[in-house]
């Protein structure tokens, strides 16, 4: 199984930044696509970003040219560099893995395993 800690949440003005971070462990934390993941109060959770193992990540329309989504291989860890934030960004993010191998390109509606307890992301206009 993978364990996986996501962390880095605050509360922001609009047009600020935050990163946050996610590290995955496990016996197989080397091959682990990476997701974040959305969600407010009385709505459905959306994919944010994702990213295989070698990279190629894809966003959701709504963060495209503000967050992105990076990988230290190093340290089994990922990191969501959010900038340009909105008031509509205010959410929980989940960090989520799943066991992938290199050379998959997971989407959006990619199936995740693996889930982080989720960190609060505050944007005050």
């Amino acid at each position: 199984q993978v364990q996986v800690v996501d962390s880095g949440g605050d509360s922001v003005q609009s047009g600020g930044s935050l990163r946050l971070s996610c590290v995955a462990s496990g016996p197989n934390e080397n091959r682990v696509c990476i997701g974040w993941f959305r969600q407010e109060p009385g709505k459905e959770r959306e994919a944010v970003a994702v990213t295989g193992v070698t990279g190629s990540p894809t966003y959701a329309e709504s963060v495209e040219g503000r967050f992105t989504i990076s990988r230290d291989t190093a340290n089994h860890t990922c990191y969501l560099q959010m900038d340009s934030l909105k008031p509509e960004d205010t959410a929980m993010y989940y960090c989520a893995a799943t066991v992938c191998v290199r050379g998959f390109v997971p989407n959006l509606k990619t199936y995740f395993a693996y889930w982080g307890q989720g960190t609060q992301v505050t944007v005050s206009s």
